[in-house]
């Protein structure tokens, strides 16, 4: 049976030397067939790997929230039928995780393929390794409600959450919404609620940062079309 690489890529332009273990860059040398959420930025990490893969030689199909599931069913059936392994990328970070990935995972799966996850970073466990919060029982809920009435209820119940189970609650917004969610969380919140602000992570310029949200209305971190992941407990 075939293998289904799940390739991790840098959160940050630049890093990969930093984030990436050299195996990444030798399943890469030799596979010629992926999954990708972003055409243009698989191709641009493939290439500055410089393994001699030749980029006009390898096969993509984009996996996207979009992408009809039976046209990704198709793909790796004929893939299985050719023999090719695979692999997955996300648009940063580990595949299958808060991303689409997880789609051709469970058919490879379902298919018998060897699923096989390589070491890369991850901004919600290094966000959550860096917190200082609860490491022992946590939840990421991926995005909130856009519609500000229901972000603002969806805070109230998340905090809720963590003061009865002591778990740490993990979330993420649009890069360009940042500061709309960071203003939401100081005005629905309770003053001594913790709230961790993790912002481009690996980068030369990472903020990870713990305080009350009375600590964080004294002085407001701008957050716009910076990745970011928000903890709070």
């Amino acid at each position: 049976m075939p293998t289904l690489y799940l390739i991790p890529t840098p959160l940050a332009e630049g890093t990969t030397p930093q984030v990436l273990p050299p195996f990444v860059s030798e399943v890469v040398a030799r596979t010629d067939a992926y999954f990708v959420e972003n055409l243009r930025t698989a191709r641009r990490f493939i290439t500055e790997l410089k393994t001699g893969r030749v980029i006009d030689e390898t096969t993509f199909h984009l996996l996207d929230k979009d992408t009809p599931p039976a046209d990704t069913r198709r793909q790796i059936q004929e893939l299985m039928e050719q023999k090719r392994n695979a692999g997955v990328m996300s648009e940063a970070g580990c595949p299958g995780v808060a991303d689409p990935g997880a789609v051709v995972i469970g058919m490879a799966h379902k298919l018998g393929w060897k699923v096989v996850p390589l070491i890369g970073p991850s901004s919600i466990l290094l966000a959550l390794m860096a917190s200082g919060l609860s490491g022992q029982s946590f939840v990421f809920h991926g995005y909130l409600p856009i519609d500000r009435h229901d972000r603002g209820r969806a805070l109230k119940h998340l905090e809720k959450e963590a003061q009865q189970r002591l778990q740490t609650q993990i979330f993420m917004e649009t890069p360009y919404r940042n500061n709309h969610l960071m203003g939401d969380i100081l005005t629905h919140c309770h003053p001594e609620t913790r709230v961790c602000v993790a912002c481009n992570l690996t980068a030369p310029d990472a903020l990870v940062q713990t305080k009350t949200v009375r600590e964080w209305k004294a002085n407001v971190p701008d957050l716009h079309k910076k990745p970011t992941v928000f903890l709070l407990l």
